[in-house]
């Protein structure tokens, strides 16, 4: 059960930033985990970025689900990402 993947503006401008190999870091993370988008993901504690958060590397990818569809929200370096 594959589902869909949307990106925000925001997640387009995070992409924008980050350096070659971790753009394809990330890219291999989000296609590995879309499998099963909940059982690799951790449920964030403050719902006003986002509902959960992947792990790739030292960068984060924090989405919501909604209707089969991952909507990316933000993503950047763990030091970084949770400052917004």
């Amino acid at each position: 059960m594959n589902y869909k993947v949307v990106y925000t503006k925001s997640a387009f401008k995070d992409i924008k930033k980050l350096d070659r190999v971790a753009k394809r870091k990330i890219k291999n993370k989000i296609e590995a985990y879309l499998q099963n988008p909940t059982s690799n993901a951790k449920r964030l504690t403050n719902p006003k970025i986002g509902t959960y958060r992947w792990r790739a590397g030292n960068y984060r990818i924090v989405f919501d689900i909604k209707n089969k569809t991952v909507v990316i929200l933000r993503m950047g370096h763990r030091r970084e990402i949770y400052r917004h």
